[in-house]
């Protein structure tokens, strides 16, 4: 949250700047108007400016919506500081709005005393009815407990193109590098990275390129020339990080190179084979033109053959990968199915979103915790895991990477909506360091078949199809145990299940064991979250452990099988709190594996939680 005092920023000379902690910024307007844009290339400058940050990019409901439709509002909120970011925060401090809808959908979010920067030349009658205004809002007083600065952008970008040619049109287009403009003036960052990145982007139009640089410098030119309430300048320091090359990253990407990082790991190619999906098609954009780092990616035709084309691949020696969210995952459980049977490999992402079946595309949910964990016919385990942030998907792909190749099996890896298209600073690491498992494949044809097994992990051995004296065939049918051949004996079949089954348990004893966050590993309340609810979590019970009370975070990596300590240690406190973006299907998981009381705090509005509302709770938990 922002420190910053408004009557501290109301005294302030127009060039002098205040220095604040840290602050939070959304802009919203319409879906053509370039927010996702807008926010990316504020979030590039402050990252070079040594900010710590979060992002949280907030797609519209319906991406061909009607123009200055509420259901049609793009938001991006940045929440930047000299201090560590956890969060894309709660409550925006400066909210910059590009017509009358995106005001509407997001004013309740604004912090009270804040900032909201209008484009009032959008504010017309036309506008207005298509958001379900009676009354204009910037006339009415109705916003009266927030610093209202209304600013004909429309015009003023209009005058400041006006020199490039271009039609109305294409000059409005450029109103977002307006804002943007008013923006760094306010925060005081640095043009040039964008004026370069925009003639990069418009090279093969060059006055599109000028024309957005000249509305950039505009925007600049009046927040620096403007002495109008509402228009001040800010200071945010650069955080203290570790020395290190770092990038900002979003979930997508970093998952996308931690499964080429896992794949270099055990010595394999890649073959990434995906049906687009959103959130999760960010994923197949990113791998696509990685082939000199032994990638192959395949478009396939619908989610069961891309999720049996991953199965082949892994079928003759290479790593399959396939990736999709709840809906698509759905479709391809009779392959993973497969995948158990025949003891493959195979990574499947699955970018989580809201809602079931096609439900709300754009917006997040933990909501497929159930489906990873116990939705294929018959038993039929798999290891899942799951992401906490956009950079620790980087770390986690490559896990299940490892587990899937030494265990020969799928496992399910968990991100969702928020976590793909969320950034925040990685460290990139140093690749030579990162460590290597080698795959070793069976080439010795004596004593072999199919479902000779590591004593170990009770994975069965992995020979390529052609490799002299190792012919074999492996299918849907069960196979026998000792001799791979097709059989329907029961004794045979309850045997297989068994040994199915206690090779995901043995991987138990392969994972770390379950680490406290904060606090103590004993004592009043412990707070127990997976996934995207980390940050939320993590601030909240600091912020509640300042105020004297006797609370712990603990935050579950490994889904499926849960951690050797992790019964042990819940059992350690008088109460468990479970926050997830679904209607409790961790504290379900808890409750049936290890008998303790927890109680959840449940949230599926397809929007994170907020810091304060995690917070709440743990004190109505506490009876405080």
């Amino acid at each position: 949250m922002s420190t910053r005092s408004s009557s501290t920023a109301e005294q302030l000379h127009p060039t002098q700047r205040e220095s604040v902690e840290s602050a939070v910024v959304r802009f919203a307007g319409d879906s053509g108007d370039g927010m996702q844009l807008t926010g990316s290339r504020f979030t590039e400058v402050t990252a070079l400016a040594g900010n710590d940050l979060a992002t949280f990019p907030d797609f519209p409901a319906e991406i061909r919506a009607p123009a200055g439709t509420t259901f049609g509002v793009s938001a991006f909120q940045i929440n930047f500081g000299s201090t560590k970011v956890a969060t894309a925060g709660d409550a925006p401090d400066v909210l910059i709005v590009m017509n009358p809808a995106a005001l509407k959908v997001n004013q309740r979010d604004l912090r009270p005393g804040g900032t909201i920067i209008v484009d009032s030349g959008s504010f017309k009658e036309r506008d207005l009815k298509k958001a379900g205004y009676d009354k204009n809002p910037l006339e009415d007083h109705s916003l009266g407990n927030f610093q209202l600065v209304p600013i004909d952008i429309s015009a003023l970008t209009m005058e400041a193109v006006k020199a490039q040619g271009l039609t109305n049109k294409e000059s409005l287009r450029c109103k977002n590098m307006w804002t943007l403009g008013l923006v760094y003036w306010m925060y005081d960052r640095d043009r040039g990275p964008t004026h370069e990145w925009l003639r990069q982007r418009f090279a093969k139009r060059p006055e599109l390129g000028e024309a957005n640089i000249a509305a950039l410098n505009a925007g600049h030119a009046f927040g620096e020339t403007a002495e109008m309430p509402g228009i001040h300048g800010f200071r945010v320091a650069p955080a203290h990080i570790a020395p290190g090359l770092y990038r900002t990253v979003t979930g997508a990407e970093a998952l996308a190179w931690g499964l080429v990082a896992g794949a270099q790991s055990v010595n394999l190619k890649m073959v990434f084979a995906s049906y687009p999906i959103t959130p999760a098609s960010s994923i197949l954009h990113t791998l696509a033109p990685l082939k000199s780092y032994g990638v192959t990616t395949f478009q396939a035709e619908d989610e069961i053959a891309a999720a049996c084309a991953a199965i082949g691949a892994s079928y003759a020696g290479s790593l399959g990968v396939t990736s999709s969210s709840g809906p698509g995952i759905a479709l391809k459980m009779e392959a993973i199915g497969l995948a158990i049977g025949v003891e493959l490999p195979l990574v499947v992402v699955n970018s989580q979103r809201a809602g079931p079946s096609t439900g709300l595309p754009t917006k997040t949910e933990q909501s497929d915790l159930y489906q990873a964990v116990f939705g294929r016919n018959a038993d039929a385990p798999v290891a899942v895991v799951a992401a906490r942030s956009a950079s620790d998907c980087f770390e986690t792909a490559i896990e299940a990477v490892r587990l899937a190749v030494k265990y020969m099996t799928p496992v399910i890896l968990l991100t969702d909506g928020y976590i793909a298209n969320a950034a925040e600073p990685w460290a990139v690491p140093d690749a030579s360091k990162l460590a290597k498992n080698p795959v070793e494949f069976r080439t010795d044809p004596q004593g072999f078949h199919p479902f000779v097994r590591d004593e170990k992990t009770l994975a069965r051995a992995w020979a390529i199809p052609g490799t002299p004296g190792l012919m074999h065939r492996v299918g849907g049918l069960e196979r026998s145990y000792d001799t791979g051949h097709i059989s329907y004996d029961p004794e045979n079949h309850q045997k297989m299940t068994e040994t199915r089954w206690n090779k995901i348990k043995r991987i138990a004893d392969d994972i770390p064991p379950q680490a406290v966050d904060q606090g103590p590993f004993r004592g009043r309340m412990a707070v127990v979250g997976w996934g995207s609810t980390f940050g939320p979590i993590s601030r909240a019970v600091a912020n509640v452990r300042a105020k004297g009370h006797d609370v712990a975070h603990i935050h579950v990596r490994y889904i499926w099988p849960l951690p050797r300590n992790l019964g042990e240690l819940l059992r350690g406190f008088d109460k468990v709190l479970v926050p997830e973006m679904n209607m409790g299907q961790l504290r379900t998981l808890l409750r049936s594996e290890y008998l303790v009381p927890a109680e959840g705090l449940n949230k599926v509005s397809g929007q994170p939680f907020k810091i304060a509302e995690v917070e709440q709770a743990i004190l109505k938990a506490l009876g405080v």
